[in-house]
C-alpha cells in the first residue's frame, strides 16, 4: 500500500463522517470508542445528545448481538444448548454466504453520475444537495482538479450541521442546503426553479451555460453565496442586512431571496443596498396595507433581478423597474391608496402578530430623536388595544350609554341612536389608531379597565410611540381617528414610494 493509514479502508465515506469511521473501526473495543464519543447531556435537557451515528450503530449492534449469543438480565440465549462457538462460526458463514459486493467497472465514455442515480433509484432518495455535490466532484476528477482541496476549501461549510436542518418550505420541510441552491439557481437563471428539479435545472444550466470556468469558480461562487445565504436567514442585529432579513420573515416573503442573493452578490456599498431593502420593504409593505396578493412576488422579484443584471445593479434601476408595474396583482401602491386603506382597516384581524409588531417597531423609531436615549428591546413585544376589545362594561358611549351587545344589536333597530353608536365604535377597535405595543402584556385587569387604568398601565412603558398617549384625557373615536391619521403620516415617510421619473419608459424600452 502507498499510504496504509489510507489504504488500509478500501472505501470511505464523505469527509464529514471520516473521524468517526476510523474511530469505530480503530478503537478496538466498546469501551474505548465510547471514550472518545462519551454522553453528553446539555443544561436542563432530560435526554442525553446523540452521538454520532455510525458510533450509535456499532453500540446498536454490540448490544444486539450481544444480547443474542449471552442472553440478557440471566435470561438464556437462543438455541443455548448448542455450543457457543458453534453458533458464532454459523452466525459468521452466514453473514459471510449473504454479503455479495458488486463492483463495476465503466469505460470512458460511461456516465458514473446517471449510473449512481439509476442504481440509488430503489434506494433512499437522494436530497438534490447530495447529487449536486457529486456532480461537481465528479467534474473536478475529470478536469484533473484537486478535489480534496476544493472539498476542505469550499465545500466543507455545506456539510455543517446547519445545513443540514429542515425548515419549512410551503406545506413541505427541506434542509436549508437544497432552499440555498434553489434560491441560488433561481437568482443566477432568473426563473422560478421547483426544488424536485432543481438538481436536473442545475446540470442543464452548466452544460448549457457554461457559467464558470472551472470547478474551482463554480465552487468559489456556492461558498461565498451561501456566505450570503446564511446572513439572510439567520442575520446578525449588527448586519446591514438585518432590517429587510427580518422584515421578509416577519411578512413571509420568501421569494424575495434570490433577488437579495444578487444584491449581496454584486458588492453594493452599504448606502446603496440600505436604499434598495427600502424600497423592496416599501413595496411589500404598502400591498400588505392596501389588502393586495402576494401571489405574483415570485414573478415580481425575478423580473426585478433580471432588469438590475441587464440594466445595472443600483437604486435607481431598482425604483425604475417597481414604479412601472400596474395593476393590483404586481403594482406600487400611492400615497392615496395607503392613505385610504390605513383609515379603513381593520388591522389587527388582517395582520399576525409579527407583522403589527414589525410596523410598530418602525413607528416608534419614528419617534425617537437626538435628545431621546435610545433603548434597545431584547424581549419580545406584543400588540395591545387601547380601547379594550372588550369596552362594553367599562368604557361608556361619548354621550354616556352604555354601548349594546350582539344579541342586543340584533333586536335594535337600524337607525337606534345607541345601536349606531355601537357599531360606529367597533369599527375603531381593530384600527391602526386603536394599537400599540408593549414590552410585555399588560395585567388584565388594566388592559380591560378604564382610561384611567389604562393611562397608569401605559405609564410604565418605556416605548416613545406610547408616550403621547398619556396626554390624553379621554379616549374615543375622535381621539383614536386623530392617532390613526398621524401614524399615517409617519407610516408614508417611513415607507416611501418615489415619484415616477421621466426616465423610466426609456430605460425599460
Amino acid at each position: 500500500m502507498a499510504d496504509p493509514a489510507v489504504d488500509k479502508f478500501k472505501i470511505w465515506p464523505t469527509q464529514l463522517d471520516r473521524a468517526q469511521f476510523q474511530d469505530v473501526l480503530e478503537s478496538g473495543s466498546r469501551m474505548e470508542l465510547e471514550r472518545r464519543h462519551p454522553l453528553t447531556k446539555r443544561k436542563y435537557a432530560r435526554n442525553y445528545d446523540p452521538r454520532p451515528r455510525m458510533v450509535e450503530a456499532y453500540v446498536y449492534f454490540y448490544n444486539e448481538i450481544s444480547e443474542f449469543f449471552l442472553g440478557i438480565n440471566g435470561e438464556s440465549p437462543i438455541a443455548s444448548e448448542t455450543p457457543l462457538a458453534l453458533r458464532l462460526e454459523e452466525c459468521f458463514t452466514a453473514l459471510k454466504n449473504a454479503l455479495r459486493v458488486v463492483v463495476i467497472d465503466l469505460e470512458r465514455e460511461d456516465d458514473a453520475q446517471v449510473i449512481f442515480e439509476t442504481l440509488n433509484a430503489r434506494g433512499e432518495p437522494l436530497l438534490p444537495a447530495d447529487l449536486l455535490r457529486n456532480f461537481i466532484f465528479l467534474r473536478a476528477a475529470r478536469m484533473n482538479e484537486p478535489q480534496e482541496q476544493l472539498y476542505s476549501q469550499y465545500w466543507s461549510r455545506f456539510d455543517d450541521e446547519f445545513w443540514r436542518q429542515e425548515v419549512r418550505q410551503g406545506r413541505l420541510f427541506r434542509p436549508r442546503s437544497d432552499l440555498f441552491m434553489q434560491h441560488f439557481l433561481a437568482s443566477k437563471r432568473n426563473v422560478d426553479i421547483p426544488i424536485k428539479h432543481l438538481f436536473v435545472e442545475y446540470k442543464f444550466w452548466i452544460d448549457r451555460e457554461k457559467p464558470f470556468k472551472s470547478v474551482r469558480e463554480e465552487l468559489a461562487t456556492l461558498a461565498r453565496q451561501g456566505d450570503h445565504f446564511k446572513r439572510i436567514i439567520q442575520p446578525a442585529p449588527g448586519d446591514f442586512l438585518y432590517p429587510i432579513a427580518t422584515f421578509l420573515e416577519d411578512f413571509d416573503v420568501r421569494t424575495a431571496y434570490p433577488l437579495l442573493l444578487h444584491l449581496l452578490n454584486s458588492n453594493l456599498a452599504e448606502p446603496e443596498f440600505k436604499t434598495v431593502a427600502d424600497m423592496l420593504e416599501s413595496y411589500v409593505l404598502r400591498r400588505s396595507i392596501c389588502n393586495l396578493t402576494t401571489k405574483s412576488y415570485n414573478r415580481v422579484f425575478l423580473g426585478l433581478t433580471r432588469h438590475l443584471r441587464q440594466h445595472g445593479t443600483n437604486a435607481d434601476q431598482a425604483a425604475n423597474y417597481l414604479l412601472q408595474l400596474e395593476g393590483d396583482s404586481v403594482e406600487w401602491p400611492s400615497d392615496e391608496a395607503v392613505r385610504t386603506a390605513w383609515l379603513n382597516l381593520h388591522a389587527y384581524n388582517v395582520f399576525q402578530n409579527a407583522k403589527l409588531v414589525h410596523i410598530f417597531r418602525r413607528l416608534n423609531a419614528s419617534y425617537m430623536h437626538s435628545k431621546l436615549e435610545r433603548i434597545r428591546f431584547e424581549g419580545p413585544l406584543t400588540v395591545e388595544h387601547i380601547l379594550p376589545q372588550n369596552w362594553l362594561d367599562r368604557w361608556p358611549l361619548s354621550d354616556g350609554h352604555k354601548g349594546l351587545t350582539y344579541s342586543e344589536l340584533l333586536e335594535k333597530d337600524e337607525q337606534d341612536p345607541i345601536a349606531m353608536a355601537t357599531r360606529h365604535r367597533d369599527t375603531f377597535v381593530h384600527t391602526f389608531g386603536n394599537l400599540t405595543i408593549v414590552t410585555q402584556e399588560l395585567n388584565s385587569a388594566v388592559s380591560n379597565g378604564n382610561w384611567a387604568n389604562k393611562k397608569l398601565g401605559l405609564l410604565e412603558s418605556l416605548l416613545p410611540i406610547n408616550h403621547s398617549l398619556l396626554k390624553q384625557d379621554s379616549w374615543d373615536e375622535d381621539a383614536i381617528e386623530k392617532r390613526s391619521r398621524e401614524l399615517l403620516d409617519r407610516a408614508l415617510q417611513i415607507w416611501e414610494r418615489p415619484i415616477a421619473s421621466k426616465s423610466i419608459a426609456a430605460t425599460l424600452a
